[in-house]
């Protein structure tokens, strides 16, 4: 059995999937890049600001579930540049404590949708 999570406070999907399935114990959460779900343009001033954005509509789909960023088990990173990694990193380690940070890789692929420069989905351990 499958339940499809969504919130108004993350963009709409942009094709056909869900922002998140739940089902059993795990959430998972569809790649989010760095649209803002109000005005629906993409922030892409510099990377900080665009991983900042990923990170806020990540977690705000895990939050409409009834968890936080915390419960994060596990996350998948594309980056279009990889010498973009430190930068990325930076943010990404602001938004989880690195002692209990989920387990994680970072791809570097040709392109990703409407050509950004990161996009990050992420599961949900929705028990503990």
């Amino acid at each position: 059995m499958k339940e499809i999570i969504y919130s108004d406070r993350a963009p709409a999907p942009v094709g056909p999937y869900s922002q998140a399935v739940k089902t059993g114990n795990l959430l998972f959460v569809s790649g989010q890049i760095a649209l803002d779900p109000v005005s629906g343009k993409l922030v892409t001033e510099t990377i900080e600001a665009e991983t900042h954005q990923v990170m806020k509509n990540l977690s705000a789909i895990v939050q409409e579930s009834g968890r936080s960023l915390e419960n994060v088990v596990k996350c998948s990173v594309f980056v279009k540049d990889m010498k973009l990694y430190d930068r990325i990193n930076m943010i990404y380690a602001e938004y989880f404590d690195e002692k209990t940070a989920p387990a994680r890789e970072l791809v570097e692929v040709a392109n990703l949708p409407k050509f950004v420069h990161v996009e990050i989905s992420v599961i949900v351990d929705l028990i503990n």
